[in-house]
Parts: structure tokens; C-alpha cells; sequence
């Protein structure tokens, strides 16, 4: 605070001070003053407060290194113009009597103040100077040369004989004239042009007080009859004030870290000197008609230069609109690039949802009739998971690929996102319609080479149709009701969107929300069907089955709740009731000596579960069930499906657990999961094991998968052997283990009881059949 204090004494010091060099040259000019001597006093003191101001500046520590060194050599040229202005003033003052004398000490003082101002300006940091601006700037120097020459030579240079026989230095003023004139021009370019962070104000304020310092030293030639006068004591001093209020407001603004483009105000500089010349041409043809030649020479070079200079503006300003054209031209393709990227999928290059909302809205906007395709590939997951998602978007892009080419040119195929496409047929046929879905689905099914795996998908597509005044939303909603009814068929089809859809939706979605809350309502119970030994029946174990007894509609088919509990989600919640209740009846079993083996089934969705392991052996642990007992069914789709299904059902292996492959030939199967899957029992479905009994394909499968399993040391078991024959068949195949109804029906536990009791005592399943056949039916879950 005190430091800027201090700086504003100095500044206000230094105007007082300029206040007095004008008012001096005024009373010179109406009288001779008996001291002349103080007319010069205030120079050296104002140029050492201008140094002080310039040097207050390099110590501001927010500026960056350029503009504390332009601060710095203003400072020094301070100090030389103070050396200067006491070598002038002995110059003026040691003759006889006073003189305009300005010695050649002088004059290479004030020539090295003005050198160290244009290398300070030269110096300074402002925008990339091209070859075109360099010409420029040496054009207007050169017009600024000759006016000011013209000039000089009308009022000074032709009376050269009678300023140096009164002075004695005609020549050092003469050039003094020129050098402060080419000073003036830079400075008042610069200032114009803006320089890092150069402060503007501060630069202007430069550049006006050179050029009204330059201004007051050209009225030299007007004191020849003032001899105890000189142009020095005021252009000086306002030249010296102009640097020490530039640098006072430069320390007081800082650091501008924002630059400012270059500024073409300047540019009016020629045109201004070509008139001043042109006026002095008029004053001379009608006042000294012997100077016309020189000053029309003067004239026309000014003319030719001004010419010059603006060739060189038309040359630059074509360059400039060639490079506004290409920038034009660059932006209209990022523009294009941007609106095709806006309405695109990047991955496949066909419409996204965005351009297929917009498709939809005109046709409906347009009263165009319509039908709508919602495509959606079947397992993608699984080509994910398995193959990586590199090579799933290869998938998803040659499936696009072959939808486009399978459409009318008029229709469109977008991608929703994910594994979803939908196609527009816009005024299609019913029939037009079926035929292109079917060649869409052919052509989809057809194997995909991805990275050396043949890759046969399929699709699932639901189809509807337009109607007046239908909203995109709803149209898309009743296509993807359609499309899961589609997979819900099986999948690889289409099918029609039907209102009946609707309110089976609604009735699935109100028996989902009672399915949440059928545990806790006591809705859930356990059947048990026994695994039995062949070929006297002897149990083994049994399997644990789940079943809903809804209090509105009875008992609920497994095949209808388990799917839809998988669907949302709800089959973890009730899949760990499951695990619990199981565990707690073999516990109990294995206490009272019963039943030594039971295997309950677990979903995909379970086995994706983080933590299942820990929570499988918590469960283990409090209801006290040897895990030895118990044997975990999986389908070959849930372990294909699920990444760490392998290593989860590794660490049950570890807890003691038995895991056995359900429903085998049902799913993906690969026989390498026999291999690569801790597999120890493999249940042969139902599908294979129906047609055991003749001449069939299915037969020729189980006798192989009987060999295969022997030779693994994997225990089999034949699902769904309800007849004698079939058992009979199985046995002579080597089958050891069978489970069905021809041995007992699914039953509560006390049945369990009493069926391995009555075993027991004739070591015959047949008279239980009847027993177990009153009680519930159904089927085993399904994941």
C-alpha cells in the first residue's frame, strides 16, 4: 500500500512538473526570461521519475518474463534520456547566450534512447508476423519517411542556411526529425496491435505520447526567432509523463492473460499521409510554385506506396476469404460428419434411434400406413461371454449387414441398441410383410464365421401394424409385447402383435408381484421324487421340486411361475428359500436315518449371484445338513451362460457338494463341458429317454451317452422313465440310476417317509405309484 502511495506522489509530481514546462515555454514566448536555466531544471527530474515508475513495474511478480523486460528497457532508455536531456541543456546553456544548440553527444544520446525503444517494442511478444505483415509495417514506415521529409523539408531543410548559421546543429535536428517520426509510427502500431500482456491502456497511452512528442519536436523550425526556447523542454516532458502514467497503469492492472487479436486500425495511417501531403502540393502550387516538382515527387511515391500497400491488403484479404472458404468448407463436413453421427449407429452405420423416431413420426405425421419389425437376437449373450464382445459386434454387424440387404429400398432397418433392430415396411402388404421376415430370418440364421467359430444365431421378431393417430411409444411397446411372445415360443420366428397380448402382460405382471410375496405368505412348499437304483428301485435320494399354491388360482404350473421368477429377478429370492428349506428336510433326514442324498436345482440367475458360494455355505452350516448329502443341479445354459459358473461350481465341489448336469441334451450342449465343467452325476433328459425303447436316434444317443459317462467316471441318471420297458431298456443299456413316474410321483416329505418305509418293508416301488399319484403333480424346475 505504502509502495503504490508512492508511485501516485510521484506521478502527481511529475504532471506538476509537465504543468511547468509548458507554462516556462509560454512565458518564454512573450518574454526573455533573466534565468533561462530553469527552464530546463524539470527535465532531469521528471525522466528519473519516469526510470522509477518503468522499474516499479519489472517488480511485479504476476506479469509474465516479456513484459518486465519491455518495463525494464523503457527504464533504461529513461536513464539514457536523462543523460541526453543534461547534455542538452549544456549544449543550450554555456554559450554566451542561449541557443537552440544540439551537440552530436546530445544527439547520440537521444538516438541510443530511441534505439533501446524500438528494440523494447521489437522485442515484445505480439501475434505471428507473417512475411505480408512485415511488408506492410515497412511501407507505412516508408510513407511516414516521406511526409514527414516533405514536411521537414517545406518548413526546415530549404532554410538549412539560415537555421545553421543561427544554430548550428540543422543536421542533428533534421534527423532527430525523421528517427522520432519512425518512432512514432512503431509505437503507435504496436500500441494499436496489443502485446502479451502488455497492458492496452498503457500501450495507447505510449503511443499518444509519442506522437504528440513527435508533434512538439517539428515545431523546432518555429523557435529560430526564440533562441532561450527549445522544442525539447515540452516534447520531452510529455513524452516522459506519457511512459511514467502508462507504467502506473500497467503495475495497477497486472496480468491480462487474455490477448487480444490484431487490430487494422492503423491501416488509415498511409491514407492520412497522402492527404497531409496532397494539402501541403495545393499550399505550394499557389504560394512557392518553385517546390512543386519536389513535393509532386513526393506525391507520387506516396501514391505508388500506398498503391503497393494495398495490393498487398487485396492479396491478403483474397488469402483470407480462400481461407474462410476452406474452413467454410471444412465446417459444412464436420457439420454433415456430426448430423450423420446424430442419426447413426456408429458400430454398423445403419439408422439409430433417433432417425428411426424421426421415420416413425413422419409416417405417422403423413398418414402413411406402416408395419413395424422388432428384431432381437437369440443367446447373443452367450456369443458375448464366450467369444468375447469383439467378436459379438462383428455378429451384430454382419447381421445388420444382411437385414439391410434383405429390405426394400424404402424401408429402414435401425439399430435400438444392444442386440435389438427394428425394421419400418411403409405400405406393405400383410403378405409382403410375412415374406420378408422369413427371408430375414433365413438370412440371419445362416453361420458367422467369428474368428474361427461357425456361429449359427437366431432371431425372435415381433411384428405390428399401424393404425390413425398412433404414438411412436405405443407402436414400439406392442411390437416388443409381440417379439417376447415370439421368444416365449421358442424363439427363430415372428409373431403378430395381438391385443390378447396385452392382457396377458397385465396378468403376468400381477402374478409377478404375488410370486414376490409368495415365501412369506407360506405359498411356497417343497415336493420330493425319488432317484431310485436300478433295476430294483432302491432309492438313492430324491430331488427336491418347488410348487406355488396360489390362493386365487390353485397350484401354479412350475413351467409358468419358474420362468417368470427367472425373468424378474425374483427366482434369487426364492431360490435361496429353497436351498434353506431343502437343507433343513435332509438334515432332518439325515438325523433320523432316511433319506441320504438330496439334490436341489439351482437357475442361472442364482449362479451369477456374487457370493453364492459363501451363502451356500452359510446355509450348509446353520441348518446343519452334511454337505455330503446334498447335490446342486445346473443346465448346461446356466453354466454357459454365467462366466464364473465354472469356478463357483468348483468351490461347491470343495465344500463337499455334489454337482450334477441337468436336462442334458437340451440346451447348447457340448460334450466339452463334460470335460471342462467339475460335472459328477449327468441327469439324460426326458427327450432321450422316451424313445429308448425303439429303433430311434434317441436311443442311439443314450447308449453313447452311457459309454461316454462310464469312461469319465460320471454317474448317469434317466429322467422321466415312466415305464417298465423303458426301465428295463436303461438297465441293459448300463444304466445304474433312473427318476420318474413308473417309480413314484413328486411328494411332500411325510410321504417321503412313508414310501421309503413301505421300500423298506417290500422292497417294491409299484404300490407306492397309487399312493403318490394323489398327491400334487408336476415337473422339475427349469432354469
Amino acid at each position: 500500500m505504502g509502495a503504490r502511495l508512492r508511485g501516485d506522489a510521484a506521478l502527481v509530481g511529475n504532471g506538476l512538473l509537465l504543468v511547468a514546462c509548458f507554462a516556462w515555454t509560454a512565458y518564454g514566448l512573450a518574454a526573455v526570461p533573466a534565468h533561462p536555466v530553469l527552464g530546463w531544471l524539470p527535465l532531469p527530474v521528471m525522466t528519473v521519475l519516469a526510470a522509477s515508475g518503468c522499474w516499479r513495474v519489472t517488480r511485479v511478480p504476476t506479469l509474465d518474463a516479456p513484459t518486465r523486460r519491455f518495463w525494464l528497457y523503457l527504464a533504461c532508455a529513461c536513464a539514457l534520456l536523462t543523460v541526453g536531456v543534461i547534455s542538452n541543456t549544456v549544449d543550450a546553456l554555456t554559450g554566451p547566450e542561449p541557443s537552440q544548440v544540439i551537440g552530436m553527444r546530445t544527439l547520440g544520446c537521444y538516438l541510443a534512447t530511441v534505439g533501446v525503444v524500438l528494440w523494447a517494442l521489437l522485442r515484445l511478444p505480439t501475434w505471428q508476423r507473417s512475411r505480408s505483415d512485415w511488408v506492410r509495417f515497412g511501407l507505412d514506415a516508408c510513407v511516414i519517411l516521406i511526409t514527414t521529409g516533405v514536411f521537414v523539408w517545406h518548413f526546415s531543410v530549404r532554410r538549412l542556411g539560415d537555421w545553421e548559421s543561427q544554430t548550428g546543429s540543422a543536421v542533428p535536428v533534421l534527423v532527430m526529425a525523421l528517427v522520432a517520426a519512425v518512432s512514432m509510427v512503431t509505437f503507435v502500431k504496436v500500441a494499436f496491435s496489443g502485446a502479451g500482456q502488455l497492458d492496452r491502456r498503457a500501450l495507447r497511452m505510449l503511443g499518444a505520447a509519442a506522437a504528440t512528442a513527435t508533434g512538439l519536436g517539428a515545431t523546432t523550425p518555429f523557435l529560430l526567432a526564440y533562441p532561450h526556447l527549445s522544442a525539447t523542454l515540452t516534447s520531452v516532458a510529455v513524452a516522459t509523463f506519457g511512459v511514467h502514467l502508462a507504467a502506473t497503469v500497467q503495475s495497477r492492472a497486472g496480468a491480462d492473460p487474455v490477448p487480444r487479436s490484431p487490430s487494422r486500425t492503423i491501416s488509415v495511417l498511409p491514407y492520412l499521409a497522402v492527404a497531409a501531403t496532397d494539402a501541403l502540393l495545393l499550399l505550394v502550387v499557389f504560394r512557392d510554385p518553385g517546390e512543386t516538382r519536389l513535393v509532386a515527387s513526393c506525391v507520387v511515391s506516396l501514391t505508388v506506396l500506398v498503391a503497393l500497400r494495398q495490393v498487398v491488403a487485396l492479396r491478403d484479404n483474397n488469402r483470407l476469404l480462400n481461407t474462410v472458404d476452406a474452413n467454410l468448407a471444412q465446417l459444412r463436413g464436420y457439420q454433415e460428419q456430426l448430423s450423420h453421427q446424430a442419426t447413426h449407429d456408429p458400430l454398423t452405420g445403419i439408422a439409430n434411434r433417433a432417425l428411426f423416431e424421426r421415420t416413425v413420426a413422419g409416417l405417422v405425421a403423413d398418414r402413411t400406413p406402416f408395419h413395424m419389425a422388432l428384431l432381437d437376437l437369440d443367446d447373443f449373450k452367450m456369443v458375448n461371454d464366450r467369444l468375447g464382445h469383439g467378436m459379438g459386434d462383428l455378429l451384430i454387424t454382419t447381421v445388420s449387414q444382411r437385414l439391410v440387404d434383405h429390405v426394400r429400398p424404402r424401408d429402414t432397418v435401425a439399430r435400438l441398441g444392444g442386440d435389438e433392430f427394428v425394421v419400418l415396411l411403409p405400405d406393405a402388404h400383410p403378405d409382403t410383410v410375412t415374406g420378408l421376415l422369413t427371408d430375414l430370418v433365413t438370412a440371419v440364421e445362416r453361420p458367422v464365421d467369428l474368428g474361427g467359430h461357425e456361429v449359427a444365431t437366431h432371431v425372435s421378431i415381433g411384428v405390428t401394424a399401424s393404425h390413425d393417430d398412433d404414438r411412436p411409444e405405443e407402436l414400439l411397446r406392442r411390437a416388443d409385447v409381440a417379439m417376447y411372445a415370439a421368444k416365449g415360443s421358442g424363439g427363430n420366428g415372428w409373431t403378430w402383435y395381438d391385443p390378447e397380448m396385452d392382457r396377458q402382460a397385465d396378468a403376468e405382471l400381477r402374478l409377478t408381484a404375488e410370486l414376490h410375496q409368495a415365501a412369506a405368505r407360506d405359498e411356497l412348499f417343497l415336493v420330493y421324487q425319488p432317484i431310485v437304483e436300478l433295476p430294483d428301485g432302491r432309492p438313492t435320494g430324491v430331488e427336491a421340486l418347488l410348487r406355488w399354491r396360489h390362493p386365487r388360482h390353485g397350484l401354479v404350473p412350475p413351467d409358468v411361475f419358474i420362468p417368470l421368477a427367472e425373468r424378474t429377478g425374483a427366482i434369487v429370492e426364492i431360490g435361496r428359500w429353497v436351498l434353506t428349506e431343502a437343507c433343513r428336510q435332509a438334515a432332518a433326514w439325515q438325523r433320523g436315518g432316511g433319506i441320504s442324498r438330496v439334490s436341489i436345482n439351482m437357475s442361472a440367475r442364482q449362479l451369477s449371484q456374487p457370493g453364492i458360494v459363501a451363502e451356500i455355505a452359510g446355509i450348509v452350516e446353520r441348518t446343519g445338513v452334511d454337505p455330503t448329502g446334498l447335490m446342486i443341479e445346473v443346465t448346461e445354459t446356466a453354466v454357459l451362460a454365467v462366466d464364473s459358473a465354472v469356478d463357483a461350481l468348483r468351490d461347491l465341489r470343495a465344500l463337499g457338494l455334489t454337482v450334477a448336469l441337468d436336462d442334458f441334451g437340451t440346451g447348447n450342449s457340448s460334450l466339452s463341458l463334460l470335460v471342462n465343467c467339475p460335472v459328477d452325476v449327468l441327469k439324460v433328459d426326458k427327450s432321450f429317454v422316451s424313445g429308448v425303447t425303439s429303433a430311434t436316434a434317441q436311443a442311439v444317443i443314450v447308449d453313447g451317452l452311457i459309454d461316454i459317462t462310464n469312461r469319465l467316471r460320471i454317474r448317469a441318471v434317466a429322467e422321466g422313465v415312466e415305464t417298465a420297458s423303458q426301465a428295463v431298456r436303461l438297465h441293459a443299456a448300463g444304466y445304474r440310476y433312473a427318476q420318474g413316474f413308473h417309480f413314484a410321483r413328486p411328494m411332500p416329505a411325510p410321504l417321503v417317509d412313508s414310501w421309503l418305509a413301505d421300500q423298506r418293508l417290500t422292497g417294491s416301488a409299484a404300490e407306492m405309484r397309487e399312493i403318490s399319484s394323489s398327491v400334487l403333480t408336476g415337473s422339475t424346475i427349469t432354469s
